[in-house]
Protein backbone atom coordinates (compact mmCIF):
# COMPACT_ATOMS: atom_id res chain seq x y z
CA UNK A 1 0.00 0.00 0.00
CA UNK A 2 2.95 2.17 -0.85
CA UNK A 3 2.08 5.59 -2.04
CA UNK A 4 4.90 7.30 -4.15
CA UNK A 5 4.44 11.13 -4.80
CA UNK A 6 7.51 11.51 -7.25
CA UNK A 7 10.45 10.83 -4.93
CA UNK A 8 8.03 11.54 -1.84
CA UNK A 9 6.72 8.90 -0.74
CA UNK A 10 3.68 8.58 1.97
CA UNK A 11 3.37 7.00 5.44
CA UNK A 12 -0.10 5.47 4.95
CA UNK A 13 -0.54 4.40 8.37
CA UNK A 14 -0.33 8.30 9.47
CA UNK A 15 -2.82 9.52 6.75
CA UNK A 16 -5.44 6.44 7.27
CA UNK A 17 -8.08 7.61 9.64
CA UNK A 18 -8.70 5.29 12.98
CA UNK A 19 -12.56 4.98 12.06
CA UNK A 20 -11.54 3.33 8.56
CA UNK A 21 -9.49 0.53 10.58
CA UNK A 22 -12.30 0.38 12.72
CA UNK A 23 -14.43 -0.43 9.64
CA UNK A 24 -11.83 -3.02 8.06
CA UNK A 25 -11.99 -4.78 11.34
CA UNK A 26 -16.02 -5.08 11.67
CA UNK A 27 -18.77 -2.88 9.66
CA UNK A 28 -18.03 -3.85 6.18
CA UNK A 29 -20.01 -6.01 3.23
CA UNK A 30 -19.76 -7.81 0.42
CA UNK A 31 -22.42 -8.28 -2.18
CA UNK A 32 -24.67 -7.65 0.04
CA UNK A 33 -23.68 -9.77 3.00
CA UNK A 34 -22.25 -8.31 6.01
CA UNK A 35 -18.55 -9.64 6.63
CA UNK A 36 -17.64 -11.90 9.82
CA UNK A 37 -15.03 -9.75 11.94
CA UNK A 38 -11.50 -9.90 10.68
CA UNK A 39 -8.17 -8.95 12.86
CA UNK A 40 -6.85 -6.46 11.12
CA UNK A 41 -3.24 -4.30 11.91
CA UNK A 42 -0.59 -2.39 10.70
CA UNK A 43 2.88 -4.70 10.04
CA UNK A 44 4.69 -1.09 9.28
CA UNK A 45 3.48 2.17 8.10
CA UNK A 46 2.76 0.97 4.91
CA UNK A 47 1.40 -2.51 5.46
CA UNK A 48 -1.78 -4.06 7.28
CA UNK A 49 -1.66 -7.71 8.40
CA UNK A 50 -5.04 -9.54 7.83
CA UNK A 51 -6.58 -12.53 9.70
CA UNK A 52 -9.70 -13.35 8.19
CA UNK A 53 -12.35 -16.36 9.50
CA UNK A 54 -13.60 -16.37 6.14
CA UNK A 55 -12.58 -15.93 2.64
CA UNK A 56 -14.70 -14.54 -0.30
CA UNK A 57 -13.56 -13.86 -3.85
CA UNK A 58 -10.75 -11.17 -3.68
CA UNK A 59 -11.82 -10.23 0.03
CA UNK A 60 -8.79 -8.27 1.29
CA UNK A 61 -8.59 -6.20 -2.08
CA UNK A 62 -12.52 -5.30 -2.17
CA UNK A 63 -13.16 -4.30 1.72
CA UNK A 64 -9.57 -2.14 1.27
CA UNK A 65 -11.48 -0.30 -1.63
CA UNK A 66 -14.71 0.60 0.24
CA UNK A 67 -11.68 2.49 2.77
CA UNK A 68 -10.17 4.37 0.11
CA UNK A 69 -6.65 1.63 -0.39
CA UNK A 70 -5.05 0.35 -3.05
CA UNK A 71 -3.22 -3.02 -2.43
CA UNK A 72 -0.38 -3.36 -4.34
CA UNK A 73 0.26 -7.21 -3.57
CA UNK A 74 -0.68 -9.77 -0.91
CA UNK A 75 1.32 -12.38 0.36
CA UNK A 76 -0.29 -15.05 2.38
CA UNK A 77 1.96 -16.48 5.07
CA UNK A 78 -0.91 -19.25 7.07
CA UNK A 79 -3.55 -21.64 6.02
CA UNK A 80 -5.50 -22.22 9.02
CA UNK A 81 -2.92 -23.26 11.40
CA UNK A 82 -0.41 -24.64 9.06
CA UNK A 83 2.70 -21.56 8.55
CA UNK A 84 3.56 -21.39 4.95
CA UNK A 85 7.18 -20.23 5.55
CA UNK A 86 9.60 -20.26 2.72
CA UNK A 87 7.90 -22.73 0.22
CA UNK A 88 8.14 -21.37 -2.97
CA UNK A 89 4.83 -20.01 -5.28
CA UNK A 90 2.93 -22.26 -6.87
CA UNK A 91 4.29 -25.47 -4.96
CA UNK A 92 2.76 -27.80 -2.51
CA UNK A 93 3.91 -29.79 -0.08
CA UNK A 94 2.34 -32.31 2.77
CA UNK A 95 1.70 -32.01 5.90
CA UNK A 96 3.33 -32.81 9.03
CA UNK A 97 2.22 -34.91 11.63
CA UNK A 98 1.77 -31.83 14.14
CA UNK A 99 0.42 -30.36 11.45
CA UNK A 100 -3.84 -29.97 11.40
CA UNK A 101 -6.21 -27.29 10.24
Amino acid sequence: MRVAYGDITTDVQAAFPREQLARLRHGLSLDGQPLKPAQVDWQNPEQLRFVLREGKKRQIRRMCEQVGLKVTGLKRIRIGRVLLGQLPQGQWRYLGEHERF
